[in-house]
């Protein structure tokens, strides 16, 4: 059967928080897909579009390090949606209430702090199973190996039985 593989979405630029999450699955042994590339091209959207409607365990933390205005959109649209089309896919959401002192333009912290705090408690209200709401890069790694775990297990029960939802 297919490998599972955790994709690792959300905040990109020049944020490092994916290094320490595929040193951890490099050890492992977890397959995962990295969508911050060196130079990014067209064919990167393809295979970004493809892993996010495909892999089974979506990783999506907005971090403090942007004002991530485009990351909430894509939080509020891309991931619900996906959501909806397939309920035996994992979603673990990350969204940091407050931004580093470095972001000082007046008008987009304010816009930020608004649409975090809105998208996480629309979030909340979902009471998805599939829905991962966690507060820290730490509490996503630790949640995401423990998912990966189960559903390495589940994931041959639905080739078996492919129109029950396992």
């Amino acid at each position: 059967y297919q490998m599972v593989t955790i994709g690792l979405f959300g905040t990109c630029g020049n944020s490092a928080w994916r290094t320490p999450f595929m040193d951890r699955y490099k050890q492992m042994g977890i397959d995962y897909f990295n969508p911050q590339v060196e130079n990014w091209d067209l064919s990167c959207a393809e295979a970004e579009a493809q892993h996010l409607a495909e892999d089974q365990i979506i990783l999506f933390p907005v971090t403090n390090e942007t004002y991530g205005l485009g990351s909430l959109s894509e939080v509020g649209f891309s991931i619900l949606q996906a959501i909806k089309l397939d309920d035996r896919r994992e979603f673990v959401i990350m969204i940091a209430s407050d931004l580093v002192s470095e972001l000082n333009d007046t008008v987009a912290k304010k816009e930020s702090l608004r649409s975090r705090a809105l998208v996480k408690q629309h979030l909340k209200k979902l009471r998805l199973p599939n829905l991962y709401l966690v507060d820290s890069l730490e509490e996503m790694l630790e949640v995401s190996v423990v998912l990966h775990q189960t559903v390495s297990i589940r994931e041959p029960l639905r080739k078996l039985n492919p129109h029950n939802k396992i």
